[in-house]
């Protein structure tokens, strides 16, 4: 009997715990999105910078807490972007803070949802590689900063790849959108491996990189209809492909396409239409090409 009772006490302490835990998310959100809003909008760059070490404390206890990996967090993916790929093996919270001008530096934490919680820290390296980036081999310690907003997942040789697709707000002059590949093994995580085969390039690359020029607008995302990742393709205003900061797009569009195992270049990926003088757009759009 006395058993029954101490096992009845423990279940029933279970319960009230998750129960408070339920009831205290919340709450908890409400004071991370509070928090957010000073990060965001402090008028003073070192009050920014103080809100954020705020922001990621509140965030690691919330994120501790038992139930949370099934909290959707409503209010708070409204301030700062949580993605999940589709077989939900983990969540990616990621923001950034304006440091000052144009430079930005990026955080985030990788949630999974293991007994107990896991949660990886992802710190900002970006700034710190100054070149190599597509060929460089990075972990949550050293990760390409970025605001990431799209996970693809793929399976090669039995371990599930994700591909991360990002832009980061590099300097005063460029911007860069990257597919950032990231994998598990017994060490953690790894970002980077040799998954993109480009013909401009002699060999694969670790992490597909596009820059361009301030102030212009580039397209890079998942097309289901032509079952590819499709980005705008740049040219160099000054025809001088070493000067990043002067491309702009074309007005064509390649794209990267899943192939034996590698994200393989497909070049004129959505066809363009050239009219004459006088010709209108046809109905029907284009078909895809195959």
């Amino acid at each position: 009997m006395k058993r029954f009772f101490i096992f009845l006490l423990i279940v029933t302490q279970s319960i009230l715990a998750k129960h408070t835990t339920a009831q205290s998310l919340p709450v908890m959100e409400d004071s991370l999105v509070a928090t957010a809003d000073s990060m965001y909008n402090a008028y003073i760059p070192e009050e920014r910078q103080a809100y954020c070490e705020r922001f990621i404390k509140q965030l690691v206890r919330t994120l501790k807490l038992p139930q949370s990996y099934s909290y959707a967090f409503p209010k708070l993916s409204s301030v700062i972007n949580l993605v999940q790929p589709e077989d939900q093996k983990f969540r990616m919270f990621n923001w950034a803070v304006n440091v000052t001008g144009a430079v930005y530096r990026y955080y985030g934490a990788i949630q999974m949802p293991a007994e107990p919680l896991k949660l990886f820290p992802l710190i900002d390296y970006s700034q710190e590689l100054a070149s190599g980036l597509e060929d460089s081999i990075l972990s949550n310690k050293k990760w390409y900063g970025g605001i990431y907003y799209e996970i693809l997942t793929r399976e090669v040789e039995g371990k599930t790849m994700y591909f991360f697709l990002g832009k980061n707000i590099n300097n005063l002059l460029s911007n860069i959108k990257v597919i950032d590949p990231m994998y598990f093994n017994e060490d953690g995580i790894v970002f980077g491996a040799p998954m993109f085969s480009i013909p401009a390039k002699k060999n694969t690359v670790n992490r597909f990189v596009i820059e361009y020029r301030k102030d212009v607008n580039v397209s890079m995302k998942w097309d289901k209809e032509y079952n590819a990742i499709t980005f705008d393709r740049l040219i160099s205003q000054m025809n001088d492909p070493n000067r990043k900061n002067t491309f702009v797009p074309t007005g064509q569009y390649d794209g990267l396409r899943w192939e034996n195992g590698k994200w393989v270049f497909v070049e004129d990926i959505i066809a363009v239409q050239v009219f004459k003088d006088g010709e209108a757009p046809t109905p029907k759009p284009v078909a895809p090409k195959q």
